[in-house]
């Protein structure tokens, strides 16, 4: 319960941002600038880069050690892991729907990341049927520890936020399959224009 009210909240705040940015959703720049030339990229593709757009429509500072909202309370990995984001914000609201059916792997957006590209929220084809942001590992329906791939597998079951605002547990299979095969609301099919339930 207390998840979805979190997602409940995150979707509050996503509504204020597109109402202050023309309706356009947060669009995460990857990899992050390099400060040296010799720095490794930093990817935040899977989530963490929205943080700093929805944290001033959240009424507090949001950071690892006030995660608020951006924290599943069941969710044991993300403080070390994921700088204690639970939720990932799926990558086809910030690229284009081409770019999107570019991407077969999620390890094309390393190898070949594309540029970001704000998209507006009259594109979202069925809100009812998108995943805007949600769980990425399994949190409420245990799978063996270690073996979690998140959004990159079949196994276990997730809350999503869909972008017309309704919080739902899904079972990944429920999920539609997207480019790379997986139950991964990052790639779905046609991205912002597609769908991701039911499958």
């Amino acid at each position: 319960m207390k998840c979805s009210s979190n997602l409940r909240q995150i979707d509050v705040a996503m509504r204020l941002y597109l109402g202050d940015n023309k309706d356009t959703y947060p669009c995460a720049q990857d990899p992050l600038p390099k400060q040296q030339p010799s720095d490794p990229n930093i990817w935040l593709w899977m989530g963490r880069g929205w943080r700093g757009f929805i944290a001033p429509y959240l009424g507090e500072k949001i950071d690892v050690n006030n995660p608020s909202v951006l924290l599943c309370p069941a969710d044991i990995a993300a403080i070390q892991k994921y700088a204690a984001t639970s939720y990932g914000y799926s990558m086809a609201f910030y690229h284009s729907p081409q770019q999107i059916n570019n991407m077969s792997s999620p390890q094309d957006n390393y190898t070949n990341p594309q540029p970001s590209v704000p998209q507006e929220s009259d594109r979202v084809a069925s809100p009812g049927k998108k995943i805007l942001v949600g769980d990425w590992l399994s949190n409420h329906k245990r799978i063996e520890k270690g073996n979690d791939p998140g959004w990159w597998g079949w196994a276990g079951g997730r809350n999503y936020l869909f972008a017309d605002g309704r919080v739902r547990f899904l079972d990944a299979n429920d999920i539609h399959p997207a480019n790379d095969g997986n139950p991964n609301p990052n790639l779905t099919i046609n991205g912002i224009e597609g769908m991701d339930w039911p499958r």
